[in-house]
């Protein structure tokens, strides 16, 4: 497990990763991951209660199907939190088949509660997230035929998401591009210009070979931060 605690713009945000062990089937593993998480996070006085965000990485379809299922029950009431999911053989260092990226923050005061928002009608991944002044949303994607129009797509439905949880472009603190190997960087970035209505002041691009369904070819994660 690796372990980095930051301090992001005013806030504590604890950054963990963990790998599966492999001898332990898909569902298993997903499950070993979070108990092994929840207790360096317990460490810290924290829990998966304080969960912002997870990534969900698989060696292959089956496993991410599996892995995503088994974390929707482990993280469910006050744990749930931004999610999105990756296919992608050459993340793995061991022979796992999954491993797990979560971001927790310490709330401010006690009593700062996590709102989570649905889609409506809800499907299993949050809308977005908001929690002393922080909003998270999921990954969103799109399967029109090109990287450009699913861009454009995802974008449009960031900024409708963004807009209902009353949050301005300028507002934006990160926007992470999780992009098909397939597909160039350059593009991507290309793409992101000519659709963006303004530069996130933070911009991170990472690979994967599949997502929840063919044919998408990216999946796009934004966080802002609201004025206190």
């Amino acid at each position: 497990m690796r372990m980095t605690v930051n301090s992001w713009r005013g806030r504590e945000i604890v950054a963990l990763s963990a790998e599966g062990r492999a001898a332990l089937d898909p569902a298993e593993q997903t499950r070993d991951i979070f108990e092994r998480l929840d207790g360096a996070l317990r460490g810290l006085s924290l829990s998966l209660d304080d969960t912002i965000r997870t990534r969900l990485w698989a060696r292959d379809r089956a496993s991410r199907d599996v892995g995503s299922k088994a974390r929707v029950a482990i993280l469910s009431g006050a744990a749930r939190s931004a999610s999105s999911s990756f296919i992608a053989p050459d993340f793995f260092e061991s022979e796992a088949a999954i491993a797990i990226q979560l971001w927790a923050m310490r709330p401010t005061t006690p009593a700062s509660k996590k709102a989570l928002v649905e889609y409506d009608p809800p499907i299993v991944p949050l809308r977005y997230l908001k929690r002393d002044g922080l909003v998270a949303l999921s990954g969103m994607t799109s399967v029109l035929p090109d990287l450009r129009d699913q861009v454009a797509e995802i974008l449009g439905n960031v900024a409708s998401a963004l807009s209902h949880a009353d949050v301005r472009w300028d507002q934006v603190t990160k926007l992470s591009a999780i992009v098909h190997r397939s597909q160039s960087l350059d593009d991507l970035r290309s793409a992101l210009t000519s659709a963006l209505p303004g530069q996130p002041k933070e911009s991170e691009y990472a690979f994967a070979d599949g997502y929840s369904t063919e044919g998408k070819l990216v999946e796009i994660e934004v966080t802002a931060l609201l004025e206190r």
